[in-house]
């Protein structure tokens, strides 16, 4: 199986304080993607237990590049409502001031995480159920796939054009049938 990517764009979920820590969530369970995918609570459990076993990290990456870490997660973890992420924007790299400051401005207001799919099923809808994923890394990105949330920068709420956003759906939506086919 490829690597594939979710991606999630959060309201009060996802904090960036002045010191470039950041905390949110990376997935939520149970909402169904502008692809029609839907995370399974315990999805990433499995996962995150062989990292913790091995002494390895899920990655922070900027727009899903290998080549361009831009902080570190300090903790990932499952709750009830999902994907839980909290870590540190490296000031020390250039990605990462720049990611920090264009969170900070709403000009990035989104996470994906990376991922091979495990286990999947079906629902009666056709839509995929994932049950378990390996969990690679959690991106900051421009275009998130999940509307319902967005990232928000600590202490402001900065305004999302609709039309803008209903570009990065109609753009992600044929990105993903592309990659299926």
């Amino acid at each position: 199986m490829d690597l594939e990517h979710k991606f999630a764009r959060f309201g009060d979920g996802l904090v960036v304080s002045d010191n470039a820590m950041i905390e949110g969530y990376a997935s939520l369970f149970g909402q169904a993607d502008q692809g029609g995918d839907i995370v399974q609570k315990g999805a990433y459990a499995a996962s995150i237990g062989r990292l913790k076993a091995a002494g390895q990290r899920v990655k922070m990456l900027w727009q899903h590049d290998p080549v361009q870490p831009i902080g570190v997660w300090d903790e990932v973890r499952e709750d009830e409502r999902g994907l839980w992420v909290r870590g540190r924007l490296l000031d020390s790299t250039q990605k990462g001031r720049e990611a920090a400051a264009l969170i900070g401005a709403g000009a990035i207001d989104g996470l994906s995480i990376g991922y091979r799919a495990t286990k999947v099923s079906k629902n009666d809808k056709g839509q995929r159920l994932l049950t378990e994923l390996e969990l690679w890394e959690v991106s900051l990105v421009t275009f998130p796939m999940l509307p319902s949330a967005r990232v928000e920068a600590k202490g402001e709420a900065p305004e999302i054009d609709d039309t803008l956003r209903d570009l990065a759906a109609v753009l992600d939506g044929a990105r993903l049938e592309l990659a299926r086919r």
